[in-house]
Order: structure tokens, then sequence, then C-alpha cells
């Protein structure tokens, strides 16, 4: 990236030499990206998240059908998909009649997809569901689901950006009409995502103005992020085996760890899962105060919760697998990646164990 921050700035949209050159470098990572999909270069279009690219597909949905109609999606949702999803349905009253229905998961995290196929009525336009989930890490059944919806005539939007670079990823595999990814979530830059979209698939601009990306999404491109984004979409290709075995190796050398920890809940264990990702309960205890302690000693962990007015709140996707809100609170979120090693499992294990007693021996003097 460092030569597109320097001397070779320029503006892909211009004639000039420094323009062609920065040109020549959006169009190769755009091909590092279609590959790592299995897509089409010309089917790419580069955004600033994941974000932009969920709000994209949603967003022009509504305008084409004039704010009626029916969309599917699930709790397990990331917020770009749920809250976009919402906002069309409170602003139908534009003259139309918009109608959103929200799944939920089994106890295994995932969506099945009959579900989503009793959910599917005549006037659904679009149907989104997540290749994988960002908290539980739990695979979603997408072949099948899109299966279904294609029976109906119903287009799928896949938010793949938890997948993308952990496990192989193929949009024709998939099936899907739309999909989305983030560089930040395979070892490239933040602020920088794409979407592919298939060919004869329906997709108008979000923003307006200039004809950048063939006129699908107006604005300078960000060609340092962009470059950053096509390396890394090569590298997570090439390396794609290797790291699934070693992040793998990671997750269950902790998991296997916590055999030692007392009435340690690991979610959807025996579900269909990403390789670096471990949703852990300690019942009993608070798991933001958990992370806070880790956070001190270094260890960086989620719990996946909201905090209103100071109050942690349970993460609605675990709570609505029927786990209890006092478990989802006591929840962590372990996530591994390329440069963690087997002895910085061991070194978190010893630290989660030290701190897991401090917080019960709190916890026992709180209660006497």
């Amino acid at each position: 990236m460092l030569p597109w921050l320097g001397e070779l700035h320029g503006n892909p949209s211009s004639a000039h030499t420094a323009g062609r050159q920065a040109r020549r470098a959006v169009d190769g990572a755009r091909e590092k990206v279609a590959t790592l999909i299995g897509a089409r270069a010309s089917d790419i279009v580069f955004t600033a998240s994941g974000t932009e690219a969920n709000n994209m597909v949603i967003y022009a949905m509504a305008r084409r059908c004039g704010y009626r109609g029916h969309l599917v999606s699930s709790v397990l949702e990331h917020p770009s998909i749920r809250k976009a999803a919402d906002w069309v349905r409170h602003h139908s009253a534009r003259g139309g009649e918009f109608r959103v229905t929200e799944l939920q998961p089994g106890a295994d995290g995932r969506i099945a997809a009959p579900d989503v196929e009793n959910a599917l009525c005549e006037d659904t336009r679009l149907v989104c569901s997540m290749l994988a989930n960002n908290e539980l890490g739990t695979i979603q059944p997408i072949s099948e689901i899109v299966r279904l919806c294609h029976h109906q005539g119903a287009p799928v939007l896949c938010d793949a950006v938890q997948a993308i670079g952990k496990i192989p990823v193929n949009v024709d595999t998939l099936g899907v009409d739309y999909l989305t990814l983030a560089g930040h979530k395979f070892h490239g830059p933040p602020g920088v995502a794409a979407l592919w979209y298939r060919k004869g698939a329906e997709l108008e601009p979000l923003l307006l103005g200039g004809a950048q990306e063939n006129n699908r999404r107006a604005s300078t491109e960000n060609v340092p992020a962009i470059v950053g984004l096509g390396e890394a979409a090569a590298l997570a290709a090439d390396e794609l085996e290797t790291r699934k075995t070693h992040l793998v190796a990671l997750r269950d050398r902790f998991e296997r760890g916590l055999a030692t920890v007392p009435n340690a809940v690991i979610h959807c264990a025996d579900s269909k899962r990403l390789p670096h990702t471990s949703h852990v309960a300690f019942p009993g205890l608070s798991g933001h105060a958990l992370m806070l302690r880790l956070d001190k000693a270094g260890f960086a962990v989620s719990t996946g919760s909201a905090c209103h007015a100071g109050k942690p709140q349970p993460s609605a996707a675990v709570v609505a697998m029927g786990t209890s809100e006092n478990e989802a609170l006591s929840s962590l979120r372990i996530s591994f990646g390329m440069t963690n090693t087997a002895q910085d499992v061991d070194a978190f294990l010893a630290e989660l164990a030290s701190n897991l007693e401090a917080l019960h021996a709190v916890s026992a003097v709180m209660a006497v």
C-alpha cells in the first residue's frame, strides 16, 4: 500500500500517467478479490465497508419496489442488515407498505432452511442470510436456503464478511445473488470492502455523483486501501488451507483447555463453525467484568453484549438460541488470528483461570 500513499498517488479517473497507474492498480485488486470468491472481476464493486455494501443492496431493493413488499432476515444478521431493513419498514409510509420477517435460530445457532421457505411470500423482494455468524461462528446452510428462495423467485443477499479468508467461499457454489466482504476481517486494511452481484441481478447506486465503479458507486476510489484489499485477498487465496489448519488447532487447543474450568459452556460446539471462533459462557459471572480483566492483562476478547444506560444487555443472537439472559451475559467470544501461537493460547488459559478464580471469590463475598 505504501507507494500508493506517496509517490504513486493518483486519481484512477484521470487520463494522465499517474491516473492510469492507479487505474491499473485498482483493476488488479479487483481481479484478486474476484479470484478469492470465484467471481468475475467486472461484477465486483469496491465500497468503504461491509455496512455500506449491505445497505446498498437493501436500499436499492426498497427504492426499486416503491417501498412495497417483504424482506426475510434473521436475528443473527449484522446490524447493517437488521437496521437497514428496519429503516425501510419504518419509512414505507412514503406510499407503500413494507414488511420484515425476522427468523430465530435453533439451539445450534443456525437458521433452518425450511423456516426461510415458510417465511417466503409472493411479494418477497429479498432474503438476507449471512454465511457465518460474527459472534457464534456458526456457518449457515446458505446453499439450501438459496435453492428454496430461488424456487419462489426471491433473490438472496449473503453477508460473508466473517467467513472470507477463513473458509472457502465460491459465489457459484453458494448460488447467492449478492455477497459482501470486508478487508479487515482477513488481514487487510480497515475502511475498504466489496460487493459482488450476480450478472442479471438488479443493483442501483447508493451514492450518486461521478461514474466510478462503472456507475455503481460514485466517489474517487481509495487506491491504497483497495490495493491492500487485493493483496490480502491474494494471500488469503494462497494460504487458505494453511490458515484453516492453524486456526482450528488454536481453537481446539483452547477448548480442550476449558475442560479444567468448572461449568464452562461452549456454545454451538457441535455445530458447523468457523475455524477461529469460540463462544464460551461462564455461568454466574459477568462476561463484561471478565473481559475488562483480560484486557488489562493484554488479551483482547469481546462479549457481544450491548450496553444501555451503563447496564450490559445480553446478545440478541445468543438469547434467541434459547440461552438464558444470565448465561448470555456471562459469555465471551474468543477468536484467534494468524499471528497467534499455541503459547499464546496456553498463556491466555492461565490468565483466564486466574481471573475466573478472582471473580468467583468476589461473587462469594458479595453473596454473604
